[in-house]
């Protein structure tokens, strides 16, 4: 199967689409604010573990060539270099 480009724009598109439209009600609960869920745009497969390391890990073996994208749950930055993450409420 030939792999169709995408700019990182598209693919933080399409996987923002994807958590807003059901994963977030899925995920967003109070054990799992903080923890990163991995997105693959293409199948909607996700999974949730602290840092993201090992769910990328497990949906790039389920589908070798994923395209994958992290968010971190409940705050609308995934990390903060010398800055402050802000919780987001919705």
């Amino acid at each position: 199967m030939q792999a169709i480009l995408l700019s990182r724009e598209e693919v933080a598109r399409r996987a923002k689409q994807l958590y807003e439209n059901g994963i977030r009600q899925k995920v967003e609960v109070e054990e799992n604010i903080g923890k990163m869920v991995i997105i693959d745009i293409e199948t909607g497969d996700y999974e949730v573990d602290k840092t993201g390391l090992q769910a990328s890990r497990n949906l790039s073996k389920k589908h070798q060539n994923a395209r994958l994208f992290g968010i971190r749950i409940g705050y609308n930055v995934a990390v903060s270099f010398g800055g402050v993450m802000e919780r987001v409420y919705k």
